[in-house]
């Protein structure tokens, strides 16, 4: 299956990554880089309030200009003819109509004004800080992956909830404190982006809200949108035909055309629809339903979405007596007057939580160290490295020497596990923030191929995983192990660790893991890969037998 292939570069290649130029276009990729688009928006802002105020001033000139014309046409010229025989009435008349009236149409202040509005624009434009038609479309299939892997309504999204539908009823599985809702134009975009892909499943939902906002607004058009009520029943039309739902496709295309009479290409659009309804007409008893499209790459995708919805059926502490909490000193004398508590999750594979690895001020520092070394995550792809939609996160590689929290992280790591965490046998810190969406489909972190990247280091394969939640999220996120059945929730301050191999060497396959998308929050995680050489006679960790 195409995930077992699934595996990033080792240190030695992900250094390459980190001396990079950073690419543009990724901003959906990691909610710090959003998060600084609203200083960008703030500057925008500031761009426009200047231009309101030059325009404002410009036509309270129009409007004194108004009034005085106005007034003499009221007050002076509807007089008695006299009036006209005074020569400045006379010559001023003829000065406005030769010279004022000129000057007030063919002036250039408008256009300055409007000139020194877009030059703002391009100055922040030229620092690279906006987004890119890829950020947008990233953004939007971050949107449908949620509606996807939630099960989400699309219609409670519109209205800012996050809702599934229970037993016939709408269910709020979040409440946000602070929420929006979308716009005609908002769910156009969505929808156009998902239409776009040929992929008629979200695009017939998104557009269907699109047409009901407009429609509700009346069809009216803001400057700012990109789309209209006509732009979205073309799109909706067409995204119905595709799906086979001719009845409606003719019906969207018939109200269309009140719209746009003249319309060639949808006036052929409706003959073709009536001419198949003819030839096929649809059967009271079909199934006009939209159901999703089955996927062919991703093999347990089902389970997958059910454990980022729940955390499985793994059996409680008190189901098994073997899965136990405890304070932990793993006999070590730095451990002995400050033991962590440890919560074993899963014997098979062997799972376990450590709660509050790390404190508040050591993660802060983390994050803020890896920031500005923060790139687009890739996964291998051969010999090579790739970016992948499976895969949504920016990551930075943090050596020892970056800052002295690195190597305190590394010795307790090794506290804990006995484990050699230095290089070559592990791999340098890697710090990950995820984007809108941001999500990492099942795979494993062991290389699966012996030409895999990772046996660079001449140090054999990734033998155990430990990796640290640097920060919370408000929902989604959870850390699911698809072939064990269970998942695990963003922990603030946690950290996880398991074995990836067996001590044969051979990979576990119940270690398949994913990165649950991110609903609400941002998420920060820290990975530290231990390779299987430097540690012989080490694995103290594991308490099953069979290991």
């Amino acid at each position: 299956m195409l995930y077992y292939f699934k595996s990033i570069y080792s240190a030695c290649v992900i250094i390459r990554v980190i001396l990079m130029p950073l690419s543009f276009g990724e901003m959906y990729t990691s909610l710090l880089n959003v998060k600084q688009a609203i200083n960008v928006e703030r500057q925008l802002i500031d761009h426009l309030e200047t231009y309101i105020e030059h325009e404002s001033e410009r036509l309270e000139d129009i409007k004194r200009f108004y009034a005085k014309v106005s007034d003499l046409h009221s007050e002076v010229y509807s007089g008695p003819s006299a009036a006209m025989a005074n020569p400045l009435v006379a010559f001023t008349l003829i000065k406005r109509l030769q010279s004022e009236w000129l000057n007030l149409i063919y002036s250039d202040e408008a256009q300055e004004n409007t000139q020194d509005f877009r030059s703002g624009y391009e100055e922040v434009e030229k620092e690279g800080s906006l987004p890119k038609l890829e950020d947008l479309q990233g953004a939007a299939k971050g949107l449908m992956r949620l509606q996807d892997v939630y099960a989400l309504q699309v219609g409670g999204l519109v209205r800012g909830h996050f809702q599934r539908i229970t037993d016939g009823n709408p269910i709020d599985i979040y409440s946000p404190t602070v929420s929006v809702h979308l716009s005609g134009d908002d769910c156009f975009l969505v929808g156009k982006v998902a239409y776009e892909l040929e992929d008629y499943y979200h695009s017939v939902q998104w557009l269907e809200e699109s047409v009901r906002l407009f429609r509700g607004a009346g069809g009216e058009w803001s400057p700012e949108n990109e789309g209209t009520l006509e732009d979205a029943l073309d799109h909706l039309a067409f995204s119905h035909f595709k799906t086979g739902n001719i009845s409606y496709a003719l019906s969207l295309s018939q109200e269309l055309l009140n719209h746009d009479p003249m319309n060639g290409r949808v006036l052929k659009n409706v003959q073709k629809y009536e001419r198949l309804l003819v030839d096929s007409p649809p059967l009271l008893s079909t199934d006009t339903g939209l159901k999703r499209p089955n996927t062919t790459y991703l093999r347990t995708r089902n389970t997958y979405e059910r454990l980022c919805r729940t955390q499985g059926t793994q059996p409680t502490h008190y189901e098994n007596p073997r899965l136990f909490c405890d304070y932990f000193n793993n006999d070590s004398p730095g451990l002995l007057l400050q033991p962590i508590r440890r919560e074993v999750l899963s014997l098979q594979p062997y799972v376990v939580l450590y709660h509050s690895f790390i404190t508040d001020s050591e993660a802060e520092s983390i994050r803020e160290l890896a920031q500005t070394g923060l790139r687009r995550s890739v996964v291998a792809s051969g010999e090579e490295q790739a970016t992948a939609e499976y895969r949504i996160s920016k990551s930075a590689w943090l050596k020892e020497t970056a800052h002295p929290i690195i190597g305190r992280l590394d010795q307790r790591i090794t506290l804990l596990t006995s484990l050699n965490v230095q290089p070559p046998y592990a791999e340098y810190l890697q710090v990950v923030n995820y984007g809108i969406g941001g999500h990492y489909e099942p795979h494993f972190d062991h290389a699966t191929s012996a030409s895999s990247p990772l046996f660079r280091l001449n140090t054999g394969n990734r033998v155990a995983t430990f990796m640290i939640y640097l920060s919370s999220v408000d929902a989604g996120g959870s850390t699911a192990f698809i072939h064990a059945n269970f998942s695990v929730p963003v922990l603030e301050n946690a950290a996880l660790f398991w074995w990836n191999l067996h001590r044969n060497g051979q990979g576990d396959g119940d270690t398949l893991h994913a990165g649950c998308p991110v609903l609400v929050g941002d998420k920060w995680v820290a990975n530290k890969w231990i390779h299987e050489y430097g540690q012989e006679f080490q694995r103290r960790c594991s308490p099953n037998p069979e290991e």
